[in-house]
């Protein structure tokens, strides 16, 4: 029986009992809390591989985005028993691929948001009515199923120094000037407990690459600004034509203060958000088989460095 559930929506404390079960049902797997949030959830880390080359993969930057923490956790549970019993993931030998890599998974980045969106906060709970009363400045937002943001109303994909000051600007003049549902930059970057964790530890593992996981729209964005980073595109590319999603650009009105782009910022390195899946925020799980099927390749050739 497998030890993730593409059948309900992800928990911050399923999501924290998955990885859990991962790591003693194959003990080559490890993991670590990477941070606690204002509210006390755990995020957790989960890496695979003992290879050279590092990379991360993150999901759940936005709470109604939730799905995309399954498509990494299904991944690392599907590579992990491909190394066990010596077979395949994405067209390449999985043991060979752990002896050449190290992925390291923030699967999680936001439990705080996806519990109140997947109903694990309920009405009646003080951090329910928290974000009710941010929300209800929003009308036009449903509730809670439009919410983005942390349960502070941070947008924590909106948080990073990388034209932060040019994001807030764009925001404000669309009138998200305070904590709310989506959309609000913080009152500093790096200010919140996820995205400082984050940053730091991506700081310290020095990927080669990294992953950013959203949804929706079945495309890759893979630039910041001008910033030339070589074999980018290249490599973009073959993700691309694997999963049939589109390489594109990123709309300019969302192209500032993301994790991607602080790490293209700061790393000089390929740094790409993959936004999963077609339609409207939360994606439904039906949506769930053809989305992983998808970003098997992705995540496989992003590991790799790409096909040879």
């Amino acid at each position: 029986m497998p030890i993730v559930n593409t059948t309900a929506p992800i928990t911050a404390a399923s999501c924290d009992e998955m990885i859990r079960s991962i790591v003693s049902t194959y003990p080559f797997c490890r993991s670590e809390l990477l941070t606690s949030t204002a509210f006390q959830r755990p995020i957790r880390t989960l890496v695979i591989g003992n290879g050279p080359r590092k990379v991360i993969y993150s999901a759940a930057h936005h709470a109604n985005e939730w799905i995309t923490s399954l498509v990494l956790l299904k991944y690392a549970e599907e590579l992990a028993q491909a190394i066990r019993e010596g077979g395949q993931l994405g067209g390449q030998d999985a043991k060979a691929l752990a002896e050449a890599v190290t992925i390291y998974m923030v699967p999680m980045v936001d439990p705080d948001g996806v519990d109140l969106v997947t109903g694990a906060i309920q009405p009646g709970n003080i951090q329910y009515d928290l974000a009710r009363r941010l929300a209800a400045d929003f009308p036009s937002i449903p509730f809670p199923e439009g919410w983005k943001a942390n349960l502070l109303g941070v947008d924590l994909n909106l948080q990073y120094p990388a034209g932060w000051l040019m994001a807030r600007e764009i925001k404000f003049s669309q009138g998200y000037t305070q904590p709310g549902p989506r959309d609000y930059v913080g009152r500093a970057p790096l200010n919140q407990f996820e995205t400082q964790a984050l940053a730091g530890y991506t700081r310290f593992i020095d990927p080669e690459l990294v992953l950013a996981y959203h949804a929706q729209g079945k495309e890759i964005y893979w630039q910041f600004m001008d910033y030339e980073v070589p074999g980018a595109r290249e490599l973009g590319e073959q993700m691309a034509q694997a999963s049939g999603y589109t390489l594109t650009d990123v709309p300019y009105e969302s192209g500032f203060a993301g994790y991607k782009d602080w790490f293209i910022q700061e790393f000089r390195k390929p740094g790409y958000t993959i936004e999963v899946g077609t339609g409207v925020n939360p994606l439904p799980l039906s949506q769930f088989d053809e989305i992983y099927r998808d970003n098997v390749p992705i995540m496989t050739i992003a590991a790799l460095g790409g096909t040879e």
